[in-house]
């Protein structure tokens, strides 16, 4: 049931932009006591929010969500605006209008004409600088920014952020008017993407890397992510979900932002696609194609039948040697205890962060008879197992792994080699971006966390799923994977070294 808090901090709030995202906040404001007036440039658009908005409470209360009591007291409480000059008695007023910084700022312009000295400037937006859509008032220190998420009844998360000359006592009347309408506030800077927009940089666009390297497809990669992470939707069913139009800019915006930082680069796979309108499931294609809303997923490919598997000899440098080690026996394999493999057995390695082919060529192994597996994550804590070959592994050889590691009836991936695997890399990157974060002290790592569970779905925080995996481990990744590639993208951040090197839990707070 919803319970309105009828001693709400705004008693008279407005919503600039009927979208919907101001159908969302003014739907919740109204439910938190708030009589709230909607506006829109566009002629009847504010009306047809209005019923939009009536008819959702109408379903809530269809289902028992509600009363009907509730429904009336409700729809008294939103009312419509003919003029700006009709909120000029608003105590807040939020603006939820196109995400244009030349327009924002023509809108905060006119309303600090019309609105009382008192009154609370928020903007809605989610990729602009709000010290610059304030920066044109005469009195910014009433304005900072209020992101919501879509759809608003449902992301209960709101970043509060604070522009460069904010009132501090603004955002802490944001947070508290977010909590009465039963959301979570997270305090952020005013920094590109915020807290939610720039953690979630890692996901999509690493997995885009890989499969820009042709190491895996869309599907497998989203299979590998799901089943060894526990990420409800995979990055690809996210962007298609999101869809690109919407996404691929935020990524441009970000990285034009932080003047093309490496770790925030856009990909010319969604470009492309954007560019071609296959921008996801709206439209019925785009990285699956879409049939009644359903996802067309290709089979994955089923194990192969090898009648006569060779001994398995497992590299002394493997990560969780003896995890795999009990592995490979409880699956009923032959293993070799000897120096070195013999000339007929499987090889087994099992990097953090290194490909294949270097562990093979360093630790001389014979390359056609070498097989990695994915071991960041303990095996029982998957869903999936995931192996990778380098270009000179023999078929037999790949075969027999897969084989092996499906006896047990677990799905098994085979990927093509690279730095560091699918679930590596993405963790890895996911890590080392949301490390920066607080280096940069966007954010507190509570909030971090807070924010990124709350608004991107992750199974855990970036900052506990370091924790989780090791963040030894993770440093180890990004390490390895910046000398395979010899790219600044998998430089660790500071933050993240200094705490490894101590030894401490990523969510230490600093005294």
């Amino acid at each position: 049931m919803i319970i309105a808090n009828m001693n709400t901090i705004y008693p008279l709030i407005a919503v600039i932009g009927t979208g919907a995202m101001g159908r969302g906040i003014a739907q919740i404001a109204a439910q938190a006591a708030s009589t709230v007036y909607l506006f829109d440039a566009q002629p009847e658009a504010a009306g047809r929010a209005r019923a939009a908005i009536v008819a959702q409470w109408e379903t809530l209360a269809a289902k028992g969500r509600i009363s009907s009591e509730q429904v009336a007291a409700f729809s008294a409480r939103l009312l419509l605006a003919d003029n700006l000059q009709s909120v000029a008695a608003c105590d807040l007023v939020i603006e939820a209008i196109v995400e244009r910084l030349d327009v924002k700022k023509n809108l905060f312009a006119e309303l600090e004409q019309c609105v009382r000295p008192t009154a609370t400037l928020a903007t809605n937006t989610s990729s602009l600088s709000v010290t610059a859509i304030a920066a044109g008032l005469k009195h910014p220190q009433r304005m900072a920014g209020y992101h919501f998420f879509n759809p608003v009844p449902v992301m209960k998360v709101v970043e509060v952020i604070a522009g460069l000359k904010t009132d501090p006592a603004i955002c802490a009347q944001l947070a508290a008017f977010a909590r009465q309408m039963g959301h979570t506030p997270v305090q952020a800077a005013d920094t590109p993407g915020f807290i939610v927009n720039h953690a979630g940089r890692g996901y999509g666009t690493e997995a885009l890397r890989i499969v820009g390297e042709g190491v895996a497809d869309f599907a497998t990669i989203d299979r590998i992510l799901k089943d060894q992470v526990g990420f409800k939707l995979g990055p690809f069913e996210l962007m298609d979900l999101t869809a690109l139009d919407v996404s691929h800019p935020v990524m441009e915006s970000i990285y034009q932002q932080y003047y093309e930082e490496p770790r925030y680069r856009p990909s010319v796979i969604t470009a492309q696609r954007l560019a071609g309108g296959v921008v996801g499931r709206k439209v019925g294609e785009g990285f699956y194609r879409y049939v009644d809303g359903k996802a067309q997923v290709p089979p994955e490919p089923t194990a192969p039948a090898v009648a006569d598997l060779p001994a398995v000899w497992v590299s002394p440098r493997a990560a969780r040697r003896s995890e795999l080690l009990q592995l490979v026996k409880d699956l009923g394999a032959r293993i070799e205890t000897g120096a070195s493999p013999s000339p007929t057995a499987l090889t087994l390695v099992a990097p953090l962060g290194f490909d294949v082919t270097t562990v093979a060529v360093v630790d001389r192994h014979d390359p056609a008879r070498t097989v990695g597996i994915d071991m960041l994550i303990d095996d029982a804590a998957t869903r999936r197992r995931v192996l990778a070959t380098n270009p000179a592994t023999r078929a037999d050889i790949r075969d027999a792994a897969h084989a092996l590691f499906s006896r047990d009836g677990k799905p098994v991936s085979v990927i093509r080699d690279s730095g560091g695997f699918v679930t590596q890399r993405v963790v890895a990157t996911i890590v080392n971006i949301a490390a920066d974060i607080c280096q940069q002290q966007i954010c507190s790592p509570k909030d971090l966390e807070t924010a990124v569970t709350l608004g991107l779905g992750y199974p855990l925080g970036p900052l506990a799923m370091g924790d989780r995996y090791g963040p030894t481990n993770v440093l180890e990744v990004l390490f390895n994977m910046q000398t395979v590639y010899g790219d600044p993208r998998y430089r660790p951040s500071p933050w993240l070294r200094r705490r490894g090197a101590l030894g401490l839990s990523l969510m230490h707070e600093e005294s």
